[in-house]
C-alpha cells in the first residue's frame, strides 16, 4: 500500500522529471572519499575504545590474559573483513540501502525485518548519545571545570551536528573531512613511531595511575576469551552504515559505496591490529583514568605535540561519530515509511536531499537520551551495540540464504562463518550487560517492531477505506451545499462567497449570535444583518443562536442537523481567514478560523477547507 497523497506528491515519478533529477541532485550527494568523512566516523572513532574493551577484559587474568590481545584483535579483524566482504555484496544486491532491514525483508520474510531495522534504529540513537558524550567527556578530562556544564555542552554539540546535517549529507561530508583526515593521520603516525620503537618514548600519561590488573592465572579461559571478543567488537559499529545509505552517493551509487565500504574495513583494520601489536611491544596495562590509546600515544610519541594532538583528534572524532547515525537513519526510516511500517512524513526529501524529519526526529530522541542520562557516558555504554549485532546476524543469515538460492555455496558458507561470530557476540554482548541496562534495549526492540505493525495496520485500514488499488464506482454529480462562517462584511467575506459559489450548487453564510441579552452583542448583530440586506451578496444569512458564546459547536451542531436531514449528497463548510505578509503578523490574529476547522474536523463529517487569502 501507498499514500497516495504524501508519497506521490513529495516525490513525483514520470518521464517529465527524470531528466533533471540527477542533474539537481547530484551535487547534494556523495563520493566515496565523502562518504568516509558522512558515514564512517562511528566506525573510526571506535579505535578510541576497541582496544580499550578488549584490554579490560584480559586484565582480568593478568599479564597471561593481556598476552592475547592481540590474536582476539586479529579475530576481530577477520570478522570485520567477512562484514566488509558481506555489506558489499548487499550494497550491489540492494542499491536502494536498508542494509539488514532490506536483506531480511527479501529473504527473511516482514517480522525479521522490523527485527532488524528496530535493531538498526535503537543502535543509531544510542550511537549518537553514546559518541556526543564520549566527546565530551573527553574534553572535560582536559578542562575539568567544564564538567558541571557537560549536559549543555552535549546538546551544543548534537545541535551543531543536526544544523550541518539539514543543509544535507555532502555538506556534512565537507565539514567532516579535516577532522577525520586528522584523526587517521595521528593513529598511522602513532602505529608507525610505536613499531620503530625498542622501549617506550613515554610513560608520564600513566604516571601516578593505579593499574587496573587482576592476578595472573595460569590459563585462560575461552569464556574469557569470548568475552573479550565481544566486547573488542564494539569497534566494529558503524561498519553498516555504508550500506544503508547507498541512495546518498552520487552515480554510480553502489560502485562508489562499495568503495567506500572496502576503504573503511581496511582503514579500520590496520588501525585495530597496529594498536593490539604495539600494546602487546610496549607490554601495556589498563589503568584507572588514562586510556589505552592515551598510552599508546604516549608510548609511541612522547608526551609532546604529538600526544595532544592525538588526544585532541580523538576527542573531535568521538564527538562527531554522532554523523554516522545522520546519514543512515533517515535513509532506513524513509524505506520504513515507503514500506508503511511509519509515518509517510519520513519519506520526504527536501532539497539537497535532506530528509528532514529522519533528521529532526534523530536529534530529538538522542536529546532526550542525553538528558536523561545526565550527560553521563558509562549509563549509556552498556545499551551500546546490542542492536548493531542484531542487525549484523539477520544481514548474515539473510545472505546466506541469498547465495543458496543463488547456487553460491562458497560464498554462503563465508556469510554463515559471519553469523556465528556475530550472533555469539550478540548473545554474550547481551548476557554480560544485561543487568547494566541492556534489558532496556531488550525491552525496546519489541516495542518498536509492535509499533511498526500498528502503523502498517493503519495504512492498511486507511487502503481498505478509500479503496486504493481498486477501480471506483462511476463518477456522478453530487447535490452539495457549501457553508461559510461569517463575522462581518470584508473583502475576505466577498472572496470567500465567490469562491463558494463556484464550488457548491448552494451557498449559505452562517453566523453565531449569542442569546444573552448583551447590549453590545445584540447591536453588532443587527448591524451584520442590515448590512447584509444592503449589500445583497445573492446569499442567504443563516443566525445561529448560542446562549454560551461558542464559536465552533454551534456550526458543527448545524452541519449535523443538515446532514441528518438528507438534502443534500455533500457538506461542505468554507472557512475564510487571512493569509499576513509576515509570519509574526500571525500572532496578531486571533485564530476564529482554526477554532471552527478543528471543531468541525472532530465532530462533523462535512468537508472542511480552510481558505487563506493573502493580503
Amino acid at each position: 500500500m501507498t499514500d497516495p497523497v504524501p508519497l506521490a506528491a513529495s516525490e513525483p515519478a514520470g518521464p517529465a522529471q527524470a531528466p533533471a533529477a540527477p542533474v539537481s541532485g547530484e551535487r547534494h550527494r556523495l563520493t566515496a572519499f565523502g562518504g568516509l568523512a558522512a558515514l564512517s566516523l562511528d566506525a573510526m572513532a571506535s579505535v578510541a575504545y576497541g582496544p580499550e574493551s578488549i584490554v579490560l577484559v584480559l586484565a582480568a587474568a593478568g599479564s597471561r590474559g593481556l598476552g592475547f590481545t592481540l590474536p582476539v584483535t586479529v579475530a576481530i579483524a577477520v570478522l570485520l573483513a567477512v562484514l566488509v566482504a558481506s555489506y558489499r555484496q548487499v550494497i550491489a544486491a540492494f542499491p536502494d540501502g536498508g542494509g539488514a532491514y532490506a536483506v531480511a525483508k527479501a529473504h527473511l520474510g516482514r517480522r525479521a525485518s522490523l527485527v532488524a531495522a528496530a535493531s538498526l534504529v535503537a543502535d543509531y540513537v544510542l550511537n549518537v548519545a553514546v559518541s556526543v558524550t564520549a566527546g565530551v567527556a573527553a574534553l572535560t578530562s582536559a578542562f575539568p571545570a567544564l564538567y558541571g556544564d557537560r549536559v549543555w555542552l552535549c546538546l551544543g554539540v548534537l545541535a551543531v551536528v543536526t544544523a550541518v546535517n539539514l543543509r544535507g549529507i555532502a555538506e556534512s561530508a565537507r565539514w567532516f573531512t579535516a577532522p577525520t583526515a586528522v584523526f587517521v593521520a595521528s593513529i598511522l603516525a602513532l602505529v608507525v613511531a610505536g613499531l620503530f620503537r625498542d622501549a617506550p618514548a613515554s610513560a608520564e600519561a600513566a604516571a601516578g595511575h593505579a593499574a587496573v590488573l587482576g592476578d595472573d592465572a595460569t590459563a585462560v579461559g575461552a569464556l574469557l576469551l569470548l568475552k573479550a571478543f565481544a566486547s573488542g567488537c564494539s569497534a566494529l559499529t558503524g561498519v553498516e552504515a555504508v550500506a544503508n545509505a547507498v541512495p546518498s552517493f552520487r552515480a554510480p551509487a553502489a560502485r562508489r559505496a562499495q568503495h567506500t565500504e572496502v576503504a573503511l574495513g581496511a582503514l579500520l583494520g590496520v588501525m585495530l591490529i597496529g594498536l593490539a601489536v604495539l600494546i602487546g611491544r610496549f607490554h601495556l596495562r589498563p589503568v584507572e583514568g588514562v586510556t589505552v590509546l592515551a598510552q599508546l600515544a604516549d608510548a609511541s610519541l612522547g608526551h609532546g605535540f604529538g600526544f595532544y594532538v592525538v588526544q585532541f583528534a580523538t576527542a573531535v572524532l568521538l564527538a562527531l561519530a554522532a554523523n554516522t547515525s545522520f546519514g543512515g537513519l533517515p535513509v532506513l526510516l524513509r524505506l520504513l515509511a515507503r514500506d508503511n511500517h511509519l509515518p509517510h512524513v519520513f519519506a520526504l526529501r527536501a532539497d539537497r536531499q535532506v530528509h528532514r524529519h529522519g533528521v529532526l526526529f534523530l536529534a530529538l530522541v538522542s536529546a532526550l537520551l542525553l538528558v536523561g542520562s545526565g550527560g553521563d557516558v558509562n549509563s549509556l555504554v552498556p545499551l551500546f551495540a546490542i542492536g548493531v549485532f542484531i542487525g549484523f546476524t539477520l544481514c548474515q543469515i539473510g545472505m546466506v540464504r541469498h547465495w543458496l538460492i543463488a547456487r553460491r555455496p562458497a560464498r554462503a558458507a563465508l556469510n554463515c562463518l559471519g553469523a556465528l561470530l556475530t550472533g555469539v557476540a550478540a548473545v554474550v554482548v547481551t548476557g554480560t550487560k544485561f543487568r547494566e541496562g541492556a534489558w532496556g534495549v531488550c525491552l525496546a526492540l519489541p516495542l518498536l517492531v509492535l509499533l511498526f505493525e500498528a502503523v502498517h495496520r493503519a495504512y492498511a485500514r486507511l487502503a481498505d477505506r478509500v479503496e486504493l488499488g481498486r477501480i471506483p464506482a462511476a463518477v456522478t454529480r453530487q447535490r452539495s451545499l457549501v457553508l461559510v462562517p461569517v463575522h462581518g462584511i470584508t473583502r475576505l467575506t466577498r472572496d470567500a462567497l465567490c469562491a463558494a459559489l463556484s464550488l457548491g450548487d448552494e451557498v449559505r453564510a452562517i453566523t453565531v449570535v449569542p442569546t444573552d441579552p448583551d447590549a453590545e452583542d445584540r447591536r453588532a448583530a443587527e448591524a451584520l444583518r442590515r448590512d447584509w440586506e444592503l449589500w445583497h451578496p445573492g446569499v442567504p444569512l443563516v443566525e445561529l443562536p448560542d446562549p454560551h458564546r461558542r464559536l465552533g459547536h454551534p456550526i458543527a451542531a448545524h452541519v449535523n442537523a443538515l446532514a441528518a436531514e438528507r438534502a443534500h449528497d455533500r457538506l461542505t463548510v468554507l472557512v475564510p481567514e487571512a493569509e499576513p505578509p509576515h509570519w509574526w503578523l500571525r500572532l496578531l490574529q486571533n485564530q476564529r478560523g482554526a477554532v471552527i476547522a478543528h471543531t468541525l474536523r472532530r465532530r462533523t463529517d462535512a468537508v472542511v477547507c480552510r481558505l487563506r487569502v493573502r493580503l
